[in-house]
């Protein structure tokens, strides 16, 4: 299994805020704005899941297995060609501030391995960078 981790993302809110946020996924709905149309054509979540149509890959649902908090969401992905975990951890950055990043691991061919390493770096980087400019 390979593991895959976005930079480190400051967030001027407090370790708590951001749990709070991040562990009822419902309340990411203001993202739709902030997605480029062009990577995410539907994007829908309620307190569990988030599920956005990303071409080429289509459909892709991210199921919320497991909350800790204040500091860890893990999803499973579901409906996905590549089968894979991601997590958000958030640590405390003084009383005020934290810091966020985003982790994969996947299950990945040596094949594809090549094709797709790029890519999905860059994808967690997206992630972590509009993750960390919402409003907590």
């Amino acid at each position: 299994m390979a593991q895959y981790e976005s930079s480190v993302f400051c967030i001027p809110y407090s370790q708590e805020r951001v749990y709070a946020k991040l562990e009822d996924l419902s309340n990411l709905e203001a993202l739709k704005e902030k997605l480029p149309a062009d990577k995410v054509k539907e994007f829908a979540c309620d307190r569990d899941s988030v599920t956005a149509d990303v071409p080429p890959v289509g459909k892709v649902t991210l199921r919320l297995v497991e909350r800790e908090e204040p500091k860890c969401v893990k999803f499973a992905a579901d409906n996905s060609p590549l089968p894979f975990n991601m997590w958000i951890q958030v640590i405390p950055d003084g009383a005020e501030a934290s810091k966020m990043r985003v982790v994969v691991k996947a299950e990945i061919n040596f094949m594809l391995k090549g094709m797709i390493e790029k890519p999905l770096k860059d994808a967690l980087e997206k992630i972590g960078d509009v993750l960390s400019k919402i409003p907590y």
